[in-house]
């Protein structure tokens, strides 16, 4: 689908790793090593504002989420089998057809689409949780992204984002670092003038009228090569933002 928000380029390299979205070990380790806590953060904070029991079985039963550029599904199958009514949206088409082949493997009940969120808005679609995760750096209409992305929102409904800072530290680790250095990305999958800091995210998010309801930063650990929640927001952070009911 087209959209003057969608980079070309981006939507040609993560086509190019569909087949291995779902390789622990492949291009999207550090996504799987980092699924936890955006999970995590998912749960607790739509139940916080929902006023859900985040131990429960099925804590997001019901709830309708979209997952804008949800890839190969890595993010939208452990939502689902939280209980909520997962739509996942992706350009690329393979990684679409990944998504689904793997969903369809598992039992799950994921509508994949190779659909853009302004079109989805359009068509007059709206959700109790909108998700675009790992996906704002990578678009190249930021602000007309973010507006189709607040629009998607129900009153009362509630907006995650996570993506990378504007700095020095995050040149030096999530670039230099993890695409040059360690390898953990393949190279050229970030472009430091497309990070965003926290308030330039909650000044766009504010324009489309919703407000921030919590921040925080994300950090690695390499002693257990695992990532956690932080007050350091250097680097990654994640935040929600919620639409007045």
């Amino acid at each position: 689908m087209t959209s003057a928000s969608i980079d070309r380029d981006e939507v040609a390299r993560f086509d190019a790793l569909a087949a291995r979205w779902w390789d622990e070990r492949g291009p999207m380790r550090v996504l799987h090593r980092f699924n936890p806590v955006r999970v995590g953060y998912i749960r607790d904070e739509v139940c916080r504002i929902f006023d859900r029991d985040p131990a429960a079985p099925f804590p997001l039963d019901g709830l309708s989420i979209v997952d804008i550029g949800c890839g190969g599904g890595v993010l939208s199958e452990p939502l689902a089998r939280l209980g909520a009514r997962v739509t996942g949206l992706d350009p690329a088409t393979a990684n679409v057809a990944a998504a689904r082949a793997h969903a369809a493997a598992e039992g799950l009940a994921i509508d994949y689409r190779d659909e853009t969120i302004e079109v989805v808005v359009a068509r007059g679609e709206r959700f109790d949780v909108v998700l675009a995760m790992e996906v704002v750096e990578h678009v190249a209409d930021r602000a007309g992204f973010l507006r189709a992305t607040c629009a998607a929102v129900k009153p009362g409904g509630l907006l995650f984002a996570a993506t990378l800072n504007r700095t020095m530290r995050s040149f030096a680790l999530a670039i230099v670092g993890a695409e040059y250095v360690l390898g953990w990305l393949p190279r050229g999958t970030h472009d430091w003038e497309k990070f965003v800091t926290p308030a330039e995210l909650r000044a766009d998010l504010a324009a489309g009228g919703l407000r921030v309801t919590d921040t925080t930063g994300v950090a690695y650990n390499p002693l257990g090569d695992s990532w956690r929640a932080s007050r350091d927001t250097g680097v990654n952070y994640m935040l929600a933002a919620q639409r007045p009911a």
